[in-house]
């Protein structure tokens, strides 16, 4: 349904040219959730931006690489056709709703602008689609609140009216970048429980940005870890979460506690900082912290291969979880 090839974004800055996102790849099947999981910077969000073609120019630019979604390159479009598709055929749920919604309209007006914009619908259906759309998202009194703004609504009822506008048109595609960051324990494991079960019987397939691998083990089919720009590992989501298979992966997990581990065992972070995007090593870019690091490492690039049914590394050492 969505297959990425070798997409290429760059940035540039006063230091020059900073490679965001190098060479990525992945598909999504319908009706799948993919998660793409990495630390602030590793390129996730640029990679979600690029596919509805948001990077913002000239600062921005995608150098490279095709994103091919029902049978066409969305890179090659016009703006115009790509002004169809977002908000009807591929949503996004941004991380940050009060920034995302426009706090002079009412919270029915934004929900039910998609159907109105891309479906025609005449406003007074829009209003009461939205209506609907509002109690499907748990909001309490739905009908009133399709008149209520932004500023009248907390962190999570935000969110709740942000999945419901990503949901009117029913997308064959969500993006949900980070959709739990500014909210509370309790309403994050609400919010996913609601995303998964409102895309389910949308028929929707999901990718789904996370810096919570504890999110990818309940909510995700498959995954990709991202370091640096560049995909590290990727696979089926229960296989990377009990047999990672890259160091960095490793020291996600790591770095996580888990609540099957009855041994509770302390937990590790990964030593150093990311790399400097302007200023690469030539070789691996996790190998100044990585502890199976190898001369071969700091030389050469390890390209992304299969190690299993569906498993791929970017990795020249044999590795393996510890059981």
């Amino acid at each position: 349904m969505l297959e990425v090839d070798g997409l290429a974004v760059r940035f540039h800055t006063d230091r020059g040219v900073v490679p965001a996102v190098d060479g990525v790849s992945f598909d999504v099947a319908e009706g799948e959730t993919l998660a793409i999981v990495g630390e602030s910077g590793s390129g996730k969000s640029v990679t979600a931006m690029s596919i509805l073609r948001l990077i913002q120019r000239p600062a921005g630019e995608i150098a490279g690489g095709r994103v091919m979604f029902e049978g066409r390159d969305l890179l090659q479009l016009p703006e115009r056709q790509m002004q169809e598709i977002r908000g009807d055929r591929i949503a996004m749920i941004s991380q940050e709703p009060m920034s995302s919604l426009n706090p002079a309209l009412t919270i029915g007006l934004q929900v039910g602008e998609p159907l109105n914009r891309h479906r025609g619908m005449p406003w007074p259906d829009a209003l009461q689609v939205a209506g609907t759309m509002l109690r499907k998202v748990h909001i309490p009194g739905a009908a009133s609140r399709v008149r209520a703004y932004p500023h009248e609504f907390s962190g999570g009822m935000r969110q709740r009216a942000m999945i419901a506008m990503a949901l009117t048109c029913t997308p064959r595609l969500i993006i949900a970048d980070e959709p739990t960051t500014a909210l509370d324990v309790t309403v994050q494991a609400q919010i996913l429980e609601l995303l998964k079960q409102l895309t389910r019987e949308a028929g929707s397939a999901m990718i789904l940005i996370t810096h919570d691998l504890g999110v990818v083990a309940r909510y995700a089919d498959r995954v990709c870890v991202m370091y640096a720009g560049r995909v590290v590992e990727s696979g089926p989501a229960l296989e990377i979460y009990e047999d990672p298979r890259h160091p960095y992966t490793m020291g996600l997990m790591a770095s996580v506690p888990r609540l099957d581990d009855a041994g509770r065992q302390r937990l590790v972070p990964i030593e150093g900082q990311p790399p400097d995007l302007a200023n690469m090593p030539p070789g691996c870019a996790f190998a100044p912290r990585c502890r199976f690091v190898t001369d071969r490492c700091r030389q050469e690039r390890p390209a992304l291969l299969s190690v299993g049914d569906q498993h791929m590394k970017a990795c020249f050492a044999d590795v393996a979880q510890p059981t």
